[in-house]
């Protein structure tokens, strides 16, 4: 999948698998990317996979508060 799809991917995870507001789904990728996050997955394609998605998504909403874990670069 593009870059853009894999971040609608992880946006929509943390909406239907974590209950926030498709709205605060959205920041907390947005505060990711801020964050690079994402840099490796822009910049290698085998990193945008469903289950990579299921990854992030758990790992961006616990960071966003719930876990306690700040959002970094990818390993």
């Amino acid at each position: 999948m593009t870059y853009e799809e894999y971040l609608d991917e992880v946006t929509t995870l943390i909406f239907e698998k974590f209950g926030v507001t498709e709205a605060a789904a959205v920041k907390m990728v947005v505060a990711a990317q801020d964050k690079e996050f994402f840099v490796k997955h822009d910049e290698n394609e085998k990193l945008r996979t469903v289950d990579q998605a299921h990854q992030d998504a758990k790992a961006i909403y616990e960071a966003s508060g719930a876990g306690g874990k700040k959002v970094g670069k990818a390993k």
